[in-house]
């Protein structure tokens, strides 16, 4: 009898605990459907940092994102359409460091970097030091279709872009007061002089700034998208605002093809968040690929290969979220945190923030 009591207690928990299973993380995305993977930064993003109206708020930043790449692949649109589209609202979204939310150098400016490539040309267009142009993710696509070259710099790069169309700004619109405030912060902590409140930005606050988040949260942030069309091509974009307080026209690993961005239809697309100096020196993104294309590794071990291995012994920081064509998902990070999300056609956005969660 008792033996029979305690079954019939266990079997009417049975319902319970399996509700209280976390939904499982999709790895693979059927054939024929799109699929999206897109990261807003790695850093130091803990729970006890984050007020939960913060917290809500960057999931419903990339939440808005997502959904504005979904939008282009549920009207056939291609990958690189739908990259563009999505990394556009992130940088206009100034709680991500890209465009309107990009950290400050320590001279006080905002240089912003970005790269795009097509998994299936193998063609790619990056920019790097931007001031003036609205989006810079639109430019490095405008560089890939519209030039006979990758990569262009500082004004050369705006002054392509006014040729091509694109918006250009004011350098004061890309001024936010939350990462002027951190650039201020970071200057003391250095002990190097800080620089004057740029022209064009509003007056200072009359009182002071609460720092919502720790000063590490988007020390190395960088917002990235990869995706897959209903074609089966792969493309991948990545747009920053760089490293704070960052000096003699330091560049990352954002807008280099191979170390932080990399698309091919014969391997994966990565899009890599993190010390860039790290990632150049690993050519992240291209030596995750070749994992996947030569060693035959699955998309998420070469991921874990290239993060908690390569890169944790070098002690660099960061994470990458990848896609093959075939369909495979991933992402990685050693971070405390890494903004991402996933979403498969058909299917539900699958989020996280912290280390904790799926």
């Amino acid at each position: 009898m008792r033996n029979q009591i305690l079954l019939t207690l266990c079997l009417g928990l049975m319902p319970f605990a399996v509700a209280q299973q976390p939904t499982p993380l999709i790895t693979q995305a059927p054939a024929g459907k799109w699929a999206i993977v897109m990261h807003g930064g790695a850093g130091v993003i803990e729970r006890s940092s984050m007020t939960p109206e913060r917290d809500a708020a960057y999931r419903a930043g990339l939440d808005h994102a997502i959904h504005a790449a979904a939008s282009v692949l549920d009207a056939n649109g291609s990958a690189v359409d739908a990259v563009e589209a999505g990394l556009k609202v992130l940088e206009d979204d100034p709680l991500f460091n890209a465009g309107k939310g990009a950290v400050f150098t320590a001279d006080g400016k905002n240089d912003l970097d970005a790269a795009i490539m097509d998994g299936k040309t193998m063609r790619a267009g990056s920019v790097a030091g931007v001031t003036r142009t609205k989006n810079p993710i639109s430019l490095a696509k405008a560089v890939m279709e519209k030039s006979q070259f990758v990569m262009l710099s500082g004004a050369g790069a705006d002054q392509f872009a006014a040729s091509v169309g694109l918006q250009q700004v004011d350098p004061s619109y890309f001024f936010t007061e939350e990462r002027w405030q951190g650039l201020v912060r970071y200057l003391k902590e250095q002990g190097l002089p800080i620089p004057p409140r740029p022209a064009g930005a509003p007056p200072p606050p009359t009182k002071p700034i609460a720092q919502l988040e720790t000063s590490d949260a988007h020390k190395w942030g960088t917002t990235g998208i990869v995706v897959r069309d209903r074609a089966g091509n792969i493309a991948a974009g990545t747009t920053t605002g760089g490293l704070t307080g960052k000096r003699f026209g330091r560049i990352g690993d954002s807008p280099i093809i191979g170390a932080g961005t990399y698309a091919s239809n014969d391997s994966c697309g990565v899009s890599a968040t993190g010390t860039g100096e790290y990632f150049i020196r690993l050519t992240m993104a291209r030596s995750i690929c070749a994992l996947v294309q030569y060693k035959t590794m699955s998309l998420q071990d070469a991921v874990n290969e290239m993060i908690d291995h390569q890169l944790t012994a070098m002690k660099g920081d960061g994470g990458v979220i990848a896609m093959t064509p075939d369909g495979q998902i991933a992402w990685g990070f050693n971070t405390p945190g890494m903004f991402r999300a996933r979403l498969v056609e058909g299917g539900k956005v699958q989020m996280g923030i912290y280390k904790d969660e799926p």
